[in-house]
């Protein structure tokens, strides 16, 4: 079980990138879902101990995270946002590298974990390859494949499906909904469908704060009922927007299909559709906006 409590982290000129952050994560895929500069980059190198956090605690198990990073790095596995490596050494050469790193010091050992991972990744048959010349779903693969070095139990993935085609997505997904059975894998990532396929639980974290936890399940039922959509043209966006609680838009046969947040029938041109976890992802950020904006109003009034 992986406990955070109260993490806050405050950075030099004063932002505020995570702001009392509390989850309890079980072994299995968890999904953090949030937008782009939500703090979700900064919790996680919070947790992969690359940085220290302003306040709060981190204990995976028995290990006490901020006082013991050297011990929780032994088991760690870490694929970042960013994933770089010496672009013309070979994958067998450095997967075989960050072994020698990682500690894997006996060389039959390493041969061993270097080709058990390879193939494990479906990397074998370009183990002699330059990872210059790797697609950008090889490269992610790879980053799995270093991550898993030494049989961690806590593995960290930061927005690993970004920029992804289709079938490399699918393939990379596959590799981790099997790696996440007995271990705890967090999904860090603001592409919805990722955590509805693969994470049995979640949470949402916006501007620093988690603003929901649940099942997928649970959160989709407790929108159900309160979800309904239209069909209108372009230039009536605006005026849907001032009149409801627009939570999504899309383009289809040259008209607007909005979906809209509400508890009954916002007109009779509404029809109520399924919610789904997108619905929940975009009404959750629909209503921090309108909170933040709540905020802001009093605050200036005062």
């Amino acid at each position: 079980m992986l406990s955070i409590h109260d993490l806050s982290h405050v950075y030099p000129n004063g932002t505020r990138a995570l702001d009392a952050v509390s989850l309890q994560i079980p072994p299995g895929m968890f999904g953090l879902l949030g937008p782009n500069g939500a703090g979700k980059s900064s919790l996680m190198r919070c947790l992969a101990t690359l940085q220290v956090p302003t306040a709060g605690t981190i204990r995976f198990g028995d290990i006490d995270v901020l006082a013991e990073p050297a011990t929780l790095r032994a088991t760690l596995g870490y694929l970042p946002q960013d994933f770089g490596v010496y672009p013309r050494v070979s994958a067998w050469d450095m997967l075989e590298h960050l072994a020698v790193l990682k500690g894997v010091a006996g060389r039959s050992e390493r041969r061993e974990t270097v080709e058990t991972l390879l193939q494990q990744v479906n990397l074998w048959d370009v183990r002699g390859k330059a990872i210059a010349g790797f697609s950008g779903g090889m490269r992610q693969r790879f980053g799995i494949a270093q991550a898993l070095i030494g049989n961690p139990r806590l593995i960290i993935v930061d927005e690993p499906t970004a920029g992804l085609d289709p079938e490399e997505r699918n393939r990379f997904n596959n590799l981790l909904s099997e790696i996440g059975q007995n271990v705890v894998v967090i999904l860090s990532t603001h592409i919805v469908d990722d955590v509805t396929d693969l994470c049995p639980r979640m949470a949402i974290l916006v501007g620093g704060r988690i603003v929901s936890t649940g099942t997928p399940a649970e959160l989709i039922a407790a929108l159900q009922g309160r979800i309904w959509q239209a069909s209108i043209e372009r230039g009536e966006l605006e005026g849907a927007r001032r009149q409801h609680r627009v939570i999504a838009t899309r383009l289809r046969a040259g008209r607007t299909v909005i979906r809209v947040l509400a508890d009954g029938s916002p007109s009779p041109h509404f029809t109520p559709v399924e919610a789904g976890l997108e619905d929940v992802y975009f009404a959750t950020l629909l209503e921090h906006r309108e909170h933040a904006s709540a905020d802001r109003a009093t605050k200036k009034a005062a």
